[in-house]
C-alpha cells in the first residue's frame, strides 16, 4: 500500500485531475438509465434549401429503337458510298438504352435535440432531406418529368458485313470510321465479307 501512496505523490496535480475526470466520466458512462426519468426535448431548426438535383431514368424504349435503326441505316448508307467496300449491312447492340436526366428539389432541414438525465445533458443534431421531382405540363395538360439533359445509347458493339471486306486495308477504314462516330473500341468492332 505505501508503493501505490508514494506513486500518488509523484503524480502532478494536472495527472490526477485527468485520472478523477475519466473515473466520473466512466461513472455516468456505466450508471443504469430509467426511461421514465429521461425527458427528451426536441427543437426542429428547419433549415430548408430548395436545391436542385438530378436523378436518372431509363429512356423510352421503342423512341431508343428507333434511334439505333436510324444510326444504322446511317452508317449503311455512309459505307456503302465509300470505294471498295461496296454493299454493307450493319448492327449495331447497345450497352445501356440511354438516360433522361430528370430535375429535383432537394429539401434539406436541420435539428438540434437535446435528452436530459439526472444531471446530465446531450445534444444530437439531426439532419433530413427530401427529394421532389420537378413536373411540367405538355400541351394536352399532362404532367411529365422536366428532362434538363437526354444522354445517347451507349453502343457495346458493331457488326459491319461488306463487300469488299475481303481487303485489310478496306476492313481497316471501317474500323476506323465506326471509332470515329460512336467512340467504340477497335477490339468491340467487328468486319466481315459479306457472300
Amino acid at each position: 500500500m505505501g508503493k501505490w501512496m508514494d506513486k500518488i505523490k509523484s503524480f502532478k496535480k494536472e495527472q490526477i485531475l485527468i485520472l478523477l475526470l475519466c473515473g466520473v466520466l466512466l461513472l455516468v458512462i456505466a450508471a443504469p438509465t430509467d426511461d421514465s426519468a429521461t425527458r427528451t426535448q426536441s427543437q426542429t431548426e428547419p433549415q430548408i434549401k430548395a436545391q436542385q438535383g438530378t436523378d436518372t431514368a431509363s429512356a423510352f424504349s421503342d423512341s431508343e429503337k428507333d434511334r439505333v435503326q436510324q444510326l444504322e441505316s446511317r452508317l449503311k448508307a455512309i459505307l456503302s458510298q465509300v470505294e471498295g467496300i461496296g454493299k454493307t449491312e450493319v448492327m449495331l447492340t447497345l450497352k445501356s438504352d440511354g438516360r433522361r436526366i430528370i430535375e429535383k428539389d432537394i429539401e434539406q432541414s436541420q435539428g438540434k435535440e437535446e435528452n436530459q438525465e439526472e444531471n446530465a445533458a446531450a445534444v444530437s443534431d439531426q439532419a433530413s432531406s427530401s427529394e421532389n421531382t420537378v413536373y411540367q405540363r405538355d400541351a394536352q395538360g399532362n404532367e411529365l418529368p422536366y428532362v434538363t439533359e437526354e444522354l445517347e445509347p451507349e453502343i457495346a458493339g458493331v457488326l459491319v458485313i461488306a463487300q469488299g471486306a475481303g481487303d485489310a486495308s478496306v476492313i481497316s477504314e471501317i474500323t476506323e470510321a465506326v471509332m470515329a462516330l460512336f467512340g467504340v473500341e477497335a477490339h468491340k468492332i467487328k468486319v466481315m465479307k459479306m457472300e
